[in-house]
């Protein structure tokens, strides 16, 4: 995964036409950018996201932040006790439990 000013990227290779294909996570907006080599990935990478922050500049639009992939969740002590439990039948902690049932709610 590829990091530049707090924004994440997940990247792909695509066989058929031998290209690197990279997308900006987070933001509302669509952020692609593609690249023939590492190197050129990144710097592509950095240019879409200076782009996107210029636009929003430009435009007086509030960029999207990236997550910072924390999470403060309140529940009753109730539904907290029952997740624990939840997490101790499949052998992992109540954070990585909750953190693949989430991803499992929102990714598929």
């Amino acid at each position: 995964m590829l990091t530049y000013k707090g924004y994440k990227a997940t990247v792909a290779y695509d066989d058929e036409v031998e290209l690197l294909h990279g997308e900006v996570l987070g933001p509302r907006s669509v952020i692609t950018f593609q690249a023939n080599s590492i190197e050129q990935l990144k710097r592509e990478f950095a240019f879409s996201v200076d782009d996107y922050l210029a636009f929003c500049a430009e435009r007086g639009i509030e960029p999207d932040k990236p997550s910072s992939g924390k999470i403060s969740l309140r529940v009753s002590p109730q539904v907290h006790r029952a997740a624990i439990s939840a997490a101790a039948r499949e052998g992992k902690s109540l954070n990585a439990w909750i953190s693949k049932t989430i991803e499992k709610a929102a990714i598929g």
